[in-house]
């Protein structure tokens, strides 16, 4: 789907000058902060939506920006990762507090922040987020899923046509090789801050997230039991929980209206 974006790019040099983060730009209106999933950033129909309504920044995970991938190499952990992105929003000068939307990775990643920075957000949105762990609720090991897998993965239908828009690769053979050694190395820069097991202590941070959060899940995920949607919300005092039925892992592509309308409703209430 060809979207009718302006996308544009702002370069942040953060940790001390060492590295230079990525942030894409678009939209107009009220700041919205979004963190991609562990596959990387894209500009898919569920952020062109919003980007009529909210002005959109969107960062790169340090190694996951084109020609500079050797950036992961300068974060340790996630604890630096979180200080990293904490002081590249801080340096956005946005006038208020963004909300911030999360997917997957990203969705973890929105919730340490607002665990450590509890007013550095003014509404918080996790989509089907990493996190947590119970031995009784395994997560699947995205990682090392055959590529063949990955679709019935991610969705409920893997033959939807957001399944077919992620994962047909392009005809050029050229550019698909380069996609997907971007994807690979997206996958390996993320990993670093979640395996082998994504659980960092976020369960014991969760109690300090103060901002109104919404938590949308995808009933029938096969990669995050949807579970984990009553462990985030029975830990965020002031949360609310929906799950979206027929969609797996990524609800906002599989049922993007009716997760838009969930999105916009929450964040459009006072």
């Amino acid at each position: 789907m060809s979207l009718p974006l302006d996308v544009r790019e702002r370069a942040l040099d953060v940790w001390g000058g060492r590295i230079t983060l990525r942030v894409k730009t678009a939209g107009r209106g009220a700041p919205l902060v979004y963190l991609h999933p562990a596959s990387g950033l894209e500009f898919d129909p569920f952020l062109a939506s919003l980007s009529s309504e909210f002005s959109i920044y969107a960062p790169e995970v340090p190694g996951t920006s084109a020609g500079d991938p050797n950036a992961i190499q300068l974060v340790d952990d996630l604890s630096d990762l979180v200080l990293i992105y904490e002081e590249a929003i801080t340096q956005l000068e946005l006038g208020e507090p963004p909300v911030v939307i999360g997917q997957s990775f990203g969705g973890m990643l929105a919730a340490e922040l607002a665990s450590y920075f509890p007013r550095l957000f003014r509404k918080v949105v996790l989509c089907d987020p990493i996190g947590l762990w119970r031995e009784d609720l395994p997560i699947a090991n995205w990682m090392t899923t055959p590529a063949p897998q990955l679709p019935a993965l991610l969705f409920k239908d893997p033959d939807c046509a957001a399944a077919r828009a992620i994962f047909t690769p392009p005809p050029d053979p050229a550019l698909a090789v380069t996609l997907i050694s971007q994807f690979v190395w997206a996958l390996g820069c993320t990993g670093k801050f979640v395996w082998p097991i994504p659980e960092k202590g976020l369960r014991q941070r969760l109690h300090r997230v103060t901002a109104p959060t919404l938590i949308v899940w995808g009933e029938d995920d096969s990669l995050v039991p949807a579970a984990y949607a009553n462990e985030f919300g029975t830990a965020i005092a002031n949360s609310r929980v929906e799950i979206v039925r027929d969609a797996g892992h990524i609800p906002q592509a599989e049922q993007m209206e009716t997760t838009l309308a969930i999105v916009r409703d929450f964040l459009a209430a006072t």
